[in-house]
């Protein structure tokens, strides 16, 4: 390439003259409208109050702003410390992609792509929206599959429709309908599987030799971002907001855990909601507050390459394209290109805190962009003559699981964030926009955003030593190949077990969720342990027989699990008080005797779930609270919302006092009776109930005649200080009986092929107790008026439209064809009618097992389809995996009679065959 010199001069905004907007048109505008203008800095003063206040004048504070004024929200004032649009924004690439591996992002993205097509018409302003489609390249065939596989899911995703049936408010619906009033009711994004000569056609540039297919979404496009964020300020303001330039905001203020104002350097404003858009300022704006908040970004330095126009153009409805192998992107940009990438081996930068200036003058750096240069050049090698206009060098900001970052904080009511974009600033800034301000205004979003939600994330996530080493994995991520069940490399080891080092030298390997350590298999001895720690595929697994065996021995002999990752809470009062919340809070009746255990939901208003639990009464005014582990801060800061200030009411978060063990099997009551000297027979220690015993010489144990797999066994909940002594005890007792030592792997596969849904996965705040068999788990006729109940009540006397099902898979070979893992498409009669949550393969069935949720198609939104056990017990069905259909047996209820067959224990049973030799 010409021009490619290392002397180039800094970044300035000149060289970008459609890039950016013309200055004095946007303060005429600004200035019309009662903003604050850029010719003059300050020309209205401060409001002193106002309802919520914005920080960050990008496109995703803007688009916060916008769609809070088209939910009939007054007195929003939007503050931006700088230039509106004048940071990241300015600079972004341009590209609106809706290919996205995580599905509530690719309605995000999907969107957006609307909103900025039809702002132009809206407001009046240019965008550059241009239609140019996009081309995710594949240079081998594991990543075909992994496209083939997203191709699947993108054509299949439910438009905003009433999946609440008949019990959303009014309100609720008519702005959801307001908000997606130019969506056609179709399913999916189109995603087309194509050729490398298909390639060829579609763009003129790109080298076809090495690849072996790619995909094309023909709706993706390219937009001229600042332009973007000056239409959704303009239409922002002629809807009353109030927008500030040159106004920082330097400290949040909070008042009993609730936001009451924020101080500017122009001074103070009263407000009930603050909003962090502040995007790269993000994490230092939230340590701000009078209570800090988490929200764990941390920005690398990001490079793209701009060339002057070629001798033959480049038409601007080019398709952009995504050379994942190469680790790049490049677009059509003034008849050159646009191309950058993210390399493996990224520039974190601003650990010690950023500034203004700093940002400013970020140089180029033409040694680290060099390989992705070269990948360009072999992608598209008649680039070579053309010559560079400029190596552009910018912040952006990642988190630590490359998702973003959105809702209101955990502990500062009122204080919620948008943030955190990984990159895809513009395709998520018009779907997160919409869905935060439909969370400000209803309470919550129109679709299931938990796996962006910010109580995902605990403090323990925010050290920025951890940030600092996570993001230099998650950067590299984004173009990697995305296989299942991959684990983060870095920032491990945060918590752990205090069993950790025993199990890591019994052949534990290792997952993490939530920052906590979870052995997912035990390789045995003389297996290839590098071999297996590096497996990547999208077939049958190397650890295949290692979980087959682990399976075994739950079944027939006894494996201990350690669960300590588990959430687990206590709640206690001095009076009645404790159990009057649960019994608020919880779909299921607590009222039971002390020592019994309950599985229940807590529910939200629309009787979707919040939480799935155990509950144990402990004591008449004490009970035990077991969650999900990604659960910790969700879980937590639900109760507390719903706590009434009482000082005799108390929570307390004991996950870490308290080591879990799943003693599972046939055999363990053998083992317990012996360490316990106590009966353990169904006739003294019935199913669902629990115990404070001693185990071995540890005192205090609890014991619950529970697993959470459906098969016999106990949990132990250990208070740590006793964690290794019995443990230890479990072991050297359970040998004649065949123990050994199991994973999170094995408890998958037993709790699928078990039925059971698991929230998080399957169960989200948007899938109620009716839609997944659990309505035995709802007492409506409690005396208490839970959370939810009316909700559910309208929905039992309409009938569901969805419904939780399980698939076996049959003729499908487990050796040679791809397996399922989550997001494959159920077909129906040949009609798209759902998609699997989850799925695993049965050694007790001997196939894979999917589950998932059925919906009939429908055609007018207008008239929702109830489901029927007819309608599922008389469809044939299919479930399609990377592009190929496999048929499909659906059940409503487990295959409990095989189950009961495969538990039998033969007298004669050789117990040696489990020990793992």
């Amino acid at each position: 390439m010409r021009g490619c010199v290392r002397n180039s001069k800094a970044l300035s905004p000149a060289m970008f003259p459609r890039l950016l907007f013309d200055v004095h048109r946007w303060g005429s505008l600004m200035g019309r409208r009662g903003l604050a203008s850029v010719g003059e800095p300050h020309p209205t003063p401060l409001p002193s109050q106002a309802r919520v206040v914005i920080c960050g004048g990008g496109i995703v504070g803007s688009s916060v702003a916008y769609h809070l004024a088209k939910l009939g929200w007054k007195d929003v004032v939007l503050l931006e410390q700088g230039r509106l649009g004048a940071g990241t924004t300015r600079l972004c690439a341009g590209i609106v992609s809706t290919a996205k591996h995580i599905p509530i992002e690719s309605k995000m993205a999907d969107y957006s792509n609307t909103l900025y097509q039809q702002l132009e018409q809206e407001t009046g302003v240019k965008t550059g929206y241009v239609k140019t489609g996009s081309l995710c390249l594949a240079q081998n065939q594991d990543r075909f599959i992994s496209l083939k596989r997203l191709a699947s899911r993108l054509n299949f995703f439910s438009p905003v429709v009433n999946k609440w049936n008949l019990f959303i408010p009014d309100a609720v619906l008519e702005h959801t309908y307001l908000l997606i009033r130019f969506h056609t009711w179709v399913l999916g994004i189109r995603c087309d599987v194509i050729t490398p000569k298909q390639v060829a056609e579609l763009h003129p540039l790109v080298n076809i030799h090495d690849l072996v297919g790619a995909v094309h979404v023909p709706g993706d496009a390219v937009v001229s971002p600042p332009d973007v964020n000056h239409a959704l300020v303009v239409a922002a303001a002629k809807n009353g907001v109030q927008i500030h330039e040159h106004t920082s905001v330097n400290h949040v203020m909070v008042q009993k855990g609730h936001v009451t104002g924020v101080e500017t350097d122009r001074g103070k404003i009263d407000c009930d909601y603050f909003v962090n858009c502040a995007g790269q300022w993000a994490y230092e704006l939230s340590l701000s507050s009078e209570e800090p908040v988490s929200v764990p970004v941390h920005a690398c330095e990001h490079f793209y390459l701009l060339t002057k126009p070629l001798e033959q153009p480049l038409q601007p409805h080019t398709p952009v394209v995504m050379d994942l192998d190469g680790r790049i992107y490049v677009r059509a940009w003034q008849g050159g290109v646009l191309s950058g990438g993210f390399e493996k081996n990224p520039k974190p930068i601003f650990t010690e805190g950023r500034s203004q200036l700093e940002i400013q003058g970020m140089q180029e750096d033409w040694d680290h962009f060099e390989p992705m240069l070269s990948a360009l050049l072999r992608r598209m090698p008649s680039l070579d003559s053309c010559e560079i206009h400029q190596l552009v060098n910018w912040p952006e900001s990642f988190t630590p699981d490359m998702r973003c970052i959105m809702g209101e904080t955990q502990t500062v009511h009122g204080y919620f964030v948008l943030g955190g974009m990984n990159s895809s600033g513009l395709s998520f800034a018009g779907g997160g926009g919409r869905y935060l301000a439909e969370w400000m205004t209803h309470g919550y979003p129109s679709e299931n955003v938990w796996p962006l939600d910010v109580k995902r994330f605990g403090t323990l996530q925010s050290s920025r030593t951890f940030l600092r080493h996570r993001v230099m994995e998650v950067m590299p991520l984004l173009y990697e190949l995305k296989v299942p069940r991959w684990d983060f490399q870095t920032g491990r080891q945060l918590r752990t077990s205090p069993l950790y080092d025993r199990l890591d030298t019994q052949g534990a390997r290792w997952m993490e969720k939530h920052g906590f350590e979870r052995a997912k298999y035990f390789v045995p001895p003389g297996k290839d342990l590098l071999a297996l720690d590096q497996s990547k595929t999208f077939y049958k697994p190397d650890w295949f027989d290692i979980v087959g065996a682990e399976v075994k021995c739950c079944k027939e002999a006894v494996c201990v699990v350690d669960m300590s990752s588990f959430t687990k809470f206590e709640l206690s009062s001095s009076g009645d008080q404790a159990l009057e919340l649960l019994q608020r809070l919880c779909a299921n009746d607590l009222d039971v005797p002390v020592g019994h255990i309950v599985h229940t939901g807590m529910l939200n208003q629309r009787g979707g779930y919040e939480n799935d639990c155990s509950v144990v009464r402990l004591s008449k005014n004490r009970f035990f609270i077991i969650s999900p582990t990604d659960q910790q801060v969700h879980c937590w800061s639900w109760i507390k919302q719903h706590m009434p200030s009482d000082s005799h009411l108390q929570l307390e978060d004991v996950t870490w006092k308290y080591t879990a063990l799943n003693v599972i099997g046939p055999r363990a009551m053998d083992v317990l009776s012996e360490l316990s000297y106590v009966p353990l027979t169904p006739d003294h220690f019935p199913s669902l109930f629990c115990k404070e015993m001693s185990v071995g010489y540890a005192n205090g144990i609890r014991v619950m005649s529970m697993t959470h797999t459906g098969e016999p066994g106990f949990m132990l909940y250990i208070p740590i200080e006793y964690a290794l002594h019995v443990y230890n005890e479990v072991m050297s007792v359970g040998q004649k009986y065949g123990i050994r030592n199991s994973g999170y792997y094995a408890l998958r596969s037993l709790r699928i092929e078990k039925f059971f849904a698991f929230w998080g996965q399957d169960l989200d705040a948007f899938t109620t107790p009716l839609e997944c068999g659990r309505e035995f788990r709802v007492k409506f006729d409690k005396g208490t008026e839970f959370i939810g109940r009316e909700a559910l009540l309208q929905q039992r006397q309409a009938g569901v439209r969805r419904r939780f099902i399980m698939f076996l898979l049959e003729d499908h070979n487990t050796e040679l064809d791809l397996w399922p893992w989550w997001g494959e498409p159920i077909y129906r009669n040949e009609e798209l009618v759902g998609v699997t949550s989850s799925s695993a393969y049965s050694y007790t069935l001997e196939r894979h097992v999917c589950l998932g949720f059925v919906k009939p198609p429908q055609t007018d939104p207008g008239t929702p389809t109830v489901v029927t056990a007819d309608f599922i017990n008389r469809g044939e069905y299919e479930v399609e995996i990377g592009g190929h259909r496999y048929p499909a047996k659906a059940k409503l209820y487990p295959f409990s009679s095989l189950f009961a067959q495969q538990r039998r224990r033969k007298d004669d049973m050789e117990l040696s065959s489990f020990q793992g030799k």
